[in-house]
């Protein structure tokens, strides 16, 4: 097993078959977490190699189907960790959207498309963490809970208007949870712009993807395209030994999205 600052932890992370889920639940292993509990809703060969990739740092992979809009598989998903006594960080990083990028086209959206992200992007992500809150606090140090949100829920753009709606809840949540669970668990919040990951390319169609890649490239601040390792650094950094004294923080990593950029597709 590799030695690092994430030695003999239990990681739980949602969403993790591909793209940020899977770069945290990696990077977590090559940092020496010995058992990650890998969640993942219907891509069960994208979740095994996840679990491969994992175990090529020496930690045990541990798959836990289920979706996070449903209270029982939350419960599900979180007892996965039980064998280990204790969850010493988990990434909620489960996620939709609903494409409808010309926000003053309110009949490109219903009630329905809000209520479906609400469900996953915030009702999921507090019933895992209340699912998980007494493996969380088993754990020696606070346990730290990381929250996938959005540039979009901080400065109201992105795919859709329930999108951002649904990632500003989830901010706010974040601050609630924060103040309610402290001390012994940690929550924070980040705030990723565009990532490249297959999942815009599913959505997208392989055309739109490179017309917004080459955008984001073009007029971000940085002049970059993050990757999903590029946020995963700040994600696990949150969960970190190192960001001990850190609770209920927002932090963008958007490569400067929110200085007033909007590229192409992010309108």
């Amino acid at each position: 097993m590799a030695g690092g600052d994430f030695d003999g932890w239990t990681v739980l992370a949602t969403g993790a078959s591909t793209g940020l889920g899977r770069a945290v639940a990696v990077e977590c292993a090559s940092r020496g977490a010995a058992n990650i509990v890998i969640n993942f809703a219907s891509s069960a060969e994208e979740a095994a190699e996840t679990k491969r990739l994992v175990e090529t740092h020496g930690a045990n992979g541990v798959l836990a189907q289920g979706d996070v809009a449903r209270d029982e598989d939350c419960h599900r998903i979180a007892a996965a960790a039980e064998p280990f006594g204790r969850i010493d960080a988990m990434f909620n990083n489960a996620g939709v959207t609903k494409f409808a990028n010309n926000h003053a086209d309110m009949d490109a959206v219903s009630g329905e498309d809000f209520a479906r992200l609400y469900a996953i992007n915030v009702i999921g992500a507090f019933q895992m963490i209340r699912a998980a809150r007494t493996l969380l606090e088993a754990a020696p140090q606070a346990g730290a809970v990381v929250n996938t949100a959005s540039v979009a829920g901080v400065i109201g753009i992105g795919s859709s208007v329930p999108y951002a709606a649904s990632k500003g809840a989830l901010i706010t949540m974040t601050l609630s949870l924060a103040r309610a669970l402290a001390p012994k668990i940690r929550v924070n919040a980040i705030c990723p712009g565009f990532i490249d990951t297959p999942w815009f390319g599913k959505a997208m169609g392989p055309e739109a993807l490179e017309r917004m890649r080459a955008g984001v490239a073009a007029s971000m601040p940085l002049k970059a395209a993050s990757s999903a390792e590029d946020i995963a650094g700040a994600a696990v950094f949150l969960a970190s030994p190192a960001a001990r004294h850190i609770t209920g923080e927002t932090l963008l990593v958007d490569a400067g999205l929110h200085l007033g950029y909007a590229p192409l597709g992010m309108r």
